[in-house]
């Protein structure tokens, strides 16, 4: 799998199953019929959504105030007798950014709350060099250890987690977590940079043995162009800018002639990649470097990926399989087409966002509050996995950051 690996992906669950991860007995998502219905009112239906990250935050938390929330619930994860409830990086990630975009108090607290639990899986990694792996059970953080579900590194994973940390020291002044988000950018050097290979850029990380992942994804690169772009602002060191340039060069690398952006390379780091076509390399492309070129990406993505499944309709995770809605793609395309602002753009932006109102009240396994990740079950991603209608925290932090009007590949100009 060239790009899942960044992602949360529910594959995991499999890795999850055979180590015994599940924990019986759990109780499945609440019905939610006593909430408000918030189709018709942004602002009521912002604030739910930070209702549900609430709960998830609060859920796994220890004495110390280490807080990690599980990343999916309800539906294919949760049932009378088994839970998955291990937490990706990833969605955590998201879900400080998210905090960070309200910035009332108890978001910052939820927000350090988190951060704090990134240093401490961190600090406490096996290897110690830096590094974060996958995902983590929240069991595990809650009493005072760290549980690894999701053993690989991966350079996209790192990149989100370092950016997490940049926010929260930019929010907070707090150097911890400038320092933690160096160590995670000296990791990505040290270990994915790749300036043999042409196209250069950054390669996908590290397995559980250290077996070195040798491909590079378009998604990875983005990442860090915009991760490392933050460092340079927040240090002052222009290294940081000079390695962002090598990654968005890469990206430029893989943009296609009618406008798209494919997903990577093959093994051999060069040879372009074409298939699948992930929705991601489109929409992350435009935010992660802010080059007006990908405007023609996100035009391919309106025509191309656009799926419709009953009362839903927005991006798929690629063109393998477009009957399905991602709704964690909604939010970054509404995003997207916000902060590009080309004629029509506003009104596109506010139905996906209209969309993701709806399936915040009506899709299955909703709780009235949270985002369910696909509008129906069984979304095949292109690369090995599938996606589920449960309850996503990396789906319910793209939403809010999308009506925010946040992209948080940039820190916020003061």
């Amino acid at each position: 799998m060239w790009d899942s690996s960044r992602r949360s992906a529910p594959w995991m669950l499999a890795a999850a199953l055979a180590a015994g991860l599940l924990v019986a007995g759990a109780v499945p998502a609440a019905s939610g019929s006593a909430v408000p219905d918030a189709t018709a009112d942004p602002e009521l239906s912002v604030s739910l959504a930070y209702e549900f990250l609430d709960a998830r935050v609060d859920e796994f938390c220890d004495g110390s105030g280490h807080c990690l929330p599980r990343s999916y619930q309800g539906g294919f994860f949760t049932t009378p007798t088994w839970d998955f409830t291990p937490s990706f990086v990833y969605d955590d990630a998201l879900v400080v950014i998210a905090y960070t975009a309200r910035g009332l108090p108890d978001d910052i607290r939820r927000a350090r709350a988190i951060g704090d639990t990134l240093l401490f899986v961190q600090a406490n990694d096996p290897i110690g060099d830096g590094r974060t792996r996958a995902s983590y059970e929240p069991h595990g953080i809650r009493q005072g250890r760290v549980e690894i579900t999701g053993p690989g590194t991966f350079t996209g994973n790192q990149a989100w987690v370092g950016m997490a940390l940049a926010r929260l020291f930019h929010a907070t002044g707090d150097q911890k977590y400038l320092d933690g988000a160096v160590e995670v950018a000296q990791w990505i050097q040290t270990n994915t940079a790749d300036t043999v290979r042409a196209p250069y850029g950054y390669t996908g990380g590290q397995l559980e043995d250290g077996t070195a992942l040798v491909w590079k994804s378009t998604e990875h690169n983005t990442d860090i162009a915009g991760f490392f772009s933050q460092l340079a602002l927040l240090t002052g060191d222009t290294v940081w800018a000079d390695r962002a340039a090598v990654a968005a060069n890469f990206v430029t690398a893989m943009q296609a002639v009618d406008g798209h952006v494919d997903t990577g390379t093959l093994l051999d780091g060069s040879t372009v990649n074409t298939y699948p076509v992930p929705l991601d390399a489109q929409t992350w492309s435009y935010l992660g470097t802010g080059d007006a070129r990908y405007g023609a990406a996100l035009d391919w993505t309106l025509t191309n990926l656009i799926a419709t499944d009953g009362p839903y309709s927005g991006p798929s995770i690629s063109g393998t399989d477009v009957s399905k809605v991602w709704f964690e793609g909604s939010g970054h395309l509404a995003l997207s087409l916000t902060l590009r602002g080309a004629p029509g753009d506003a009104a596109s932006a506010e139905a996906l966002l209209a969309g993701i109102r709806l399936a915040q009240r009506d899709a299955p396994n909703g709780d009235g509050k949270g985002i369910v990740a696909t509008s129906t079950d069984g979304l095949d991603s292109g690369f090995g996995d599938l996606y589920y209608a449960s309850l996503h925290t990396g789906t319910t932090a793209w939403y809010l950051l999308a009506a925010a009007g946040d992209n948080p590949f940039r820190l916020p100009t003061d």
